[in-house]
């Protein structure tokens, strides 16, 4: 690995998320002299995300080889690591995930990792997988692909059974951020608890939760017990019923169970806020355009680092230190009561030798009942793809416990074939297909 590695950011104009990567990787004094290619099809975008990292550079004192370039082959050319942060279709086809279900009366929170939303944007991303694979497998065969964009699990899934590509990790904060905020919640530091976790992305669990060898559980079900608004969060109620916490928000959480969305009266005691990715969606595109404005006049724009995974994963393979972080990655025998083909997230030792998953056993097994039911939907969809085969989809959608759960079976098929008409040429030409129900 050399000392002054090339790292492309695929889809950098996300403008927002491409600065705090580039803030977490120029604060490392090994990585502030480092090749960073930055690539999208935008040019607008990609001119902004070039600007920000000029000024990231600047204010943290590096002098990175900085370049941006619309041409996907020549960016990826020599990379030792490439960041795929792509969102294909971008907020007009994240709409269509929300307003077209909701016509048939599908209630979505996030819609980007299992349901009909997580399911249509996963194969409206998976031709652009297969062409990036594609084109990593013939420009830059030996780099590590660090891959943001969800759907998480099916996206991995799909890399290493359509592409060939080894080298693939799916990477997520969620468990980091669960964890910082368990640690305020039992008022003991980050920095002195001790963690384990294992399960799908979005959908994991805390099976070890302590502070100087003492489960912190105990203190955390004193404090539910005695806060009822702590009882209000989809996360807190699956723990008090599974055993385990869960490690992604209430608002995640309910996608991906049959018991909370398609309820009135849970959706108002949980506090489910319908369509909240929209709103997301509208800041995202507002924070974008203000900092292309802050940018253009020459204003500083906040510096600020988002402890992300990808850039400690390049520390330690460039430098040698040993670190942990949570991957998402093919279970081949990791998890030993989940499908060996799907993808899960466990912990992984990274040094110079690249991403090493760590074994983890059995699941308990009604945590290992519900990462199941998830797999299977994924392995449906990536299926539908794979095999070109447009009744995989309705699969998909029939397997999902939420969609399941509002609809009967016709309606998902119609669901269905409203979805793929939506989104047209976004989807690989054999899956455009309408089906009837």
């Amino acid at each position: 690995m050399t000392t002054t590695p090339k790292i492309v950011l695929i889809g950098a104009g996300s403008v927002v998320f491409t600065q705090g990567l580039l803030a977490d990787l120029l604060a490392f004094p090994e990585l502030k002299s480092a090749r960073i290619a930055l690539h999208d099809i935008d040019t607008e975008r990609l001119a902004t995300a070039h600007a920000a990292a000029v000024h990231i550079a600047d204010a943290l004192g590096a002098t990175p080889d900085v370049t941006a370039d619309t041409d996907r082959r020549k960016a990826l050319a020599d990379a030792d690591f490439v960041i795929n942060i792509v969102q294909i279709g971008m907020a007009e086809a994240t709409r269509t995930d929300f307003e077209v279900p909701a016509r048939y009366g599908v209630r979505q929170t996030i819609g980007d990792t299992l349901g009909i939303g997580g399911i249509f944007r996963a194969l409206r991303t998976f031709p652009f997988l297969k062409d990036l694979g594609r084109d990593i497998a013939e420009v830059c065969p030996q780099a590590w692909l660090l891959n943001y964009t969800n759907p998480m699990a099916m996206n991995v899934q799909y890399l290493t059974q359509a592409t060939g590509l080894t080298r693939v990790v799916g990477l997520c904060h969620s468990v980091y951020w669960t964890m910082r905020d368990l640690a305020v919640l039992v008022n003991v530091p980050y920095e002195e608890i001790s963690y384990h976790a294992a399960g799908v992305n979005h959908q994991a669990w805390v099976l070890r939760f302590e502070h100087q060898g003492r489960s912190l559980y105990p203190k955390l079900d004193e404090l539910i017990a005695s806060d009822d608004q702590l009882r209000r969060r989809v996360r807190v109620d699956m723990y008090r019923r599974l055993g385990y916490y869960p490690t992604e928000t209430s608002e995640h959480s309910s996608e991906y169970v049959p018991w909370y969305l398609h309820h009135d009266s849970e959706v108002e005691r949980l506090r489910l806020p319908i369509g909240e990715y929209l709103k997301i969606v509208d800041e995202n595109v507002a924070t974008y355009e203000r900092t292309r404005d802050a940018l253009a006049a020459g204003t500083p724009v906040a510096v600020e680092g988002t402890m992300e995974y990808a850039p400690q994963i390049i520390h330690s393979m460039v430098t040698g230190t040993p670190r942990t972080v949570y991957g998402n990655v093919p279970n081949r025998g990791l998890i030993d009561n989940l499908p060996a083909h799907g993808t899960v997230e466990v912990p992984c030792l990274v040094d110079p030798l690249g991403v090493q998953p760590t074994r983890v056993g059995s699941l308990p097994p009604q945590l290992a009942a519900l990462n199941r039911t998830y797999l299977s939907a994924n392995d449906l969809a990536v299926r539908a793809a794979i095999e070109d085969d447009p009744r995989h989809i309705r699969h998909a959608a029939m397997t999902d416990p939420a969609t399941a759960a509002a609809l009967p079976v016709e309606d998902i098929w119609r669901l269905c074939d409203d979805m793929v008409t939506a989104h047209g040429d976004l989807l690989q030409p054999g899956l455009r297909t309408r089906l009837g129900s």
